[in-house]
């Protein structure tokens, strides 16, 4: 069984309900962070102690207020904690539910289990650690039933940051340079217009304004 463990989820009673089911798999090792910052230290901190985390139940969404954060998503946490330590087994455990967002993250191959926060989540959550300790993967019903769904889009991460980009009102001129600062390929503006033209024509958008649109009502971004 797993022998430490984080949970990233800002609310406080979703955090005492998976307390309590790791308290009854016997897992006592349990740390809580309610910033994605904070888990990506907390992480950190333990792979240079040569202790890391066996396994990441985290939320996908997190509230913002005061405090100034650089990671502000779950998904962004999985990605660079994956990338830190392969060996980190991770539980997306979230209400989000959007078939692109779950097919998003499988798709990534920075997951192992996804759980739905209904009325049966912390069942599910329960089954999914013990699946997830035996080297399988999970889905909650709610999550496979998503994932059946037909014609379902995903973006590259180039296409995720030259929308994303844009959506925040970055002109393409600053959209080559903000891609070169994150060594991604390719950079170069004739790559991005092109790109844009042809998911335009993908997505049956008017313009990139329209596209943007369509884009943020699937969720893609």
């Amino acid at each position: 069984m797993f022998k430490k463990v984080l949970v990233a989820e800002d609310m406080d009673s979703v955090n005492h309900a998976v307390a309590s089911v790791l308290k009854e798999l016997n897992i006592d090792n349990v740390h809580h962070a309610q910033y994605c910052d904070k888990a990506w230290l907390m992480a950190k901190k333990a792979i240079l102690e040569d202790e890391p985390f066996d396994l990441l139940i985290c939320d996908l969404s997190f509230k913002i207020d005061h405090q100034h954060n650089k990671i502000n998503s779950g998904k962004e946490l999985i990605a660079l904690l994956k990338q830190e330590d392969p060996n980190l087994k991770i539980l997306v455990n979230s209400i989000e539910d959007h078939p692109q967002t779950v097919k998003a993250l499988w798709d990534s191959g920075n997951i192992e289990g996804y759980v739905c926060k209904d009325r049966h989540g912390m069942r599910d959550l329960r089954e999914a650690i013990l699946k997830l300790d035996n080297g399988e993967q999970y889905n909650s019903e709610a999550i496979e039933n998503a994932l059946q769904q037909k014609n379902l889009f995903t973006l590259s991460d180039f296409e995720i940051n030259i929308l994303s980009f844009i959506s925040n009102g970055f002109t393409q001129d600053e959209i080559q340079e903000r891609l070169k600062q994150k060594n991604i390929s390719p950079n170069s503006k004739s790559a991005v217009e092109k790109r844009l033209k042809e998911l335009r024509e993908q997505f049956n958008a008017r313009t990139t304004p329209h596209l943007i649109g369509i884009v943020k009502d699937l969720n893609l971004i």
